[in-house]
């Protein structure tokens, strides 16, 4: 498994699982119909550094970006996104790609972590607590999960 920077021509081979990711509206509180345009300006944009996990056969099977939360002042705490193709899950794949990424973000001199808005019944909860992360506030009724109903969605925090 090779983890690098990505380039603008990993896109194409991004998109398929972000879209699929997405649309199944299960872990993502982004527009579940959000246009591949659209997707590629917000996953692809020049202030995030983004990341692509290629597997033994040079295929792209995750991606994730890092990227300040805010700007100014608080600007040392990251944001990232994270992404595993699917038909990859439980192969270790989203837990080497976080490792590598708290790794980037505090050789990149941030000071901790967040995710924004992380829906309460998405499995990569147990990886996030498991690396050290804790919700620090949870929003109730946040999100309508297409299987669950309304669920909350966590802000998670880890201090780097």
């Amino acid at each position: 498994m090779l983890i690098r920077e990505a380039v603008a021509e990993d896109w194409p081979r991004i998109w398929p699982f972000w879209h699929r990711i997405v649309a199944a509206a299960e872990t993502y509180a982004w527009d579940p119909d959000t246009s591949e345009a659209a997707a590629r300006a917000l996953w692809m944009a020049p202030a995030k550094t983004v990341y692509v996990v290629e597997d033994a056969t040079g295929a792209v099977v995750a991606s994730a970006y890092l990227t300040p939360n805010y700007g100014g002042p608080a600007a040392r705490i990251a944001n990232a996104g994270f992404m595993v193709d699917p038909d990859q899950a439980g192969r270790g794949i989203g837990r080497a790609l976080a490792e590598h990424l708290l790794s980037a973000a505090e050789a990149a001199g941030y000071r901790g972590m967040v995710f924004n808005a992380v829906v309460e019944t998405n499995p990569a909860v147990k990886l996030w607590t498991s690396l050290g992360f804790t919700v620090l506030g949870t929003v109730p009724d946040a999100y309508e999960h297409p299987r669950h109903g309304w669920v909350g969605l966590h802000i998670m925090h880890k201090a780097l």
